[in-house]
Parts: C-alpha cells; structure tokens; sequence
C-alpha cells in the first residue's frame, strides 16, 4: 500500500504523486483539465474504490489543490466523502494500522478536512508554462556519454562527487562510455518533452563513433523519460551523429511503442533508463530478436545491430 506513517505524504506513493501534482500544475490548464490529467495517470487510484491507494489519491490531489489555490469542486467533494465516511480509516486498518495510530491519522484528516474547506484565498497567480518544452533530441539522434561501470551519471547531483551509490561507495568517476539512439519523442499535452531510448547492452573502454555504433552489437530498448538541459549537460551527453530510423521496422522488432506520457508528468529522467552493462546486468535483456523473451524478469527487448532499424 505504501502508508508506513499517519501523515498524508508519509508514503512513497503519497510523495511521487505530490510531485507529479507539482509538474502537472505548471501546464496553462483549468482545473477540470488538471485533474483529468491526474486521474490518467494513475487511473486504478483514481477509479477503482478498492485500489488501495484509491483514498490517498483523493485525499493528496484536494489537499494539493487547495494549497495552491486550484479549485476542483470534484476533487473537494471526493475527498470530503472518504473522510466523512471513515473510508480512508477502514482502508488503512484492515492489512492492521494500530488504533492509536489511527487516532493520528484522523487528526491528520481533520486538518485536510479544514483546509480543502476553507475558502480559496488569493493567492499568487499559478506560474504555468508560457510555452512548450524544448526538444533537446531528435528521433534518429546518436549520442554518446560517459559511464562509471556502466552507471550514467546522476544529474540530480550538481557536484558529481556526492554521486554515489552509498556512504562506502566510490564517487561517481568516468572510466568508460555508453552510446543511445533516441527512437522517438513527443510532448504530452503539447508542452512536456519525453524521449524514448535504445542503448548499447554494455559499455565500451573507448568513446565510441558512429562508424562503430553501426557495427554487430547489442542495443537494449529503455521506458520513456524526461531531460531537461541541466541534466543533459551533467550527464556529458553529446550528439555523434544520426541515422534515419524507418518506423515499421521499429515496430517490427519491438511491437508498438507506446507515448512516453506517463514518464513526462511524473517527470520521470531519462538517467532511470540509460546505465549499460555491467551496471546494467545482462540477464535482464531479453534475446535479440525475440519479443516472446520479453518477460518480467527480463524487461527490455534488444536487437543485434542498428540495421534492424534504419532505412
């Protein structure tokens, strides 16, 4: 379920939802169109009662709304519902929430209760996207970027030094290099960029070119993610060239791709994607070639060389 407290975002799933609130607020919207927004992305929450997260959904949209003065009467009144019902309360105390802290949990709800009641008062205007996001890449884009074991660089970091995988671990420190193809891209809602990669399988000792991109190797397809031009600097990415992709032989060797809609308003980076072998373990790829090898525990779909999908 994801609730390990009684505070409202003391859940994993709480905190990435606030944070999707937070990206999906800045799109120049009305309200309806937000929570719309909302509800598709996270739609067995949204619309399904016995989802368990179904309540905080409700709960964590009106409370966001009212801290920033959007107003949703649907929303508001959902919200209301779950909490004058005890619904949240019966959801929380049936896999076990102790009855103390189910007394916490309601003076949690009582203080959502009054906020989301309170009249909208003025606020700042909401600061929205006066224009759509910048494309930073191009379907057909060859880039190269360096690696530490085949760990792309963590742009959330300004100083790469803090970028390591735990308090005993080395910093991050490029010792070889990885190479992607972005196989395509688009904006959700016209405004939020998303890319969709392909990667090399396993990392190379030398900074690859195009020439050798082309050759008998491994390329491993990625979910969708986003990139904004901080992170593509901190991440040493670096366009080497292109290449024509012909789109039914994509679809060949991959089924169809779905938009990377969801990656774009959770901002969701592209850095969750791009790490290579042997960062990246091999048994996680599926067999080139095969989609029926494409399995939970082998995620992403490969093919042996770029020529299975150009032009």
């Amino acid at each position: 379920m994801g609730v390990w407290a009684t505070g409202l975002y003391a859940g994993d799933f709480a905190l990435d939802l606030r944070s999707t609130i937070g990206a999906v607020a800045k799109l120049p919207f009305d309200s309806d169109r937000l929570l719309e927004i909302l509800c598709g992305s996270e739609p067995a929450a949204a619309d399904q009662a016995d989802d368990a997260d179904h309540t905080t959904f409700w709960l964590v949209v009106a409370d966001q709304f009212a801290k920033r003065g959007i107003g949703s009467k649907r929303a508001r009144e959902t919200a209301l519902e779950i909490i004058d019902s005890d619904r949240d309360l019966a959801t929380l105390e049936k896999p076990g929430m102790q009855p103390a802290d189910l007394r916490k949990r309601k003076k949690v709800l009582d203080e959502v209760r009054e906020r989301i009641l309170a009249p909208i008062a003025p606020v700042k205007a909401r600061e929205t996207m006066k224009k759509p996001q910048e494309l930073l890449m191009q379907t057909g884009d060859v880039l190269v970027y360096p690696a530490f074991g085949g760990r792309c660089r963590n742009p959330y970091f300004v100083d790469q030094d803090k970028d390591r995988m735990g308090t005993a671990m080395p910093s991050w420190r490029a010792d070889s290099w990885a190479a992607m193809v972005m196989v395509d891209c688009g904006r959700a809602f016209d405004f939020l960029a998303w890319y969709r990669p392909l990667t090399l399988a396993v990392a190379m000792a030398e900074k690859p070119e195009l020439a050798w991109l082309r050759g008998d190797l491994i390329w491993k397809l990625c979910r969708p993610g986003t990139c904004t031009a901080p992170h593509f600097k901190r991440m040493g990415l670096e366009k080497t060239g292109a290449i024509a992709i012909d789109g039914e032989k994509l679809k060949a060797c991959f089924g169809e791709l779905r938009p990377g809609m969801s990656a774009a308003v959770s901002d969701i980076s592209i850095a969750n994607q791009i790490s290579v072998g042997p960062y990246s373990k091999a048994e996680r790829i599926a067999e080139p070639g095969n989609l029926a090898s494409v399995k939970p525990g082998r995620p992403y779909a490969a093919i042996a060389g770029l020529g299975q999908i150009v032009l």
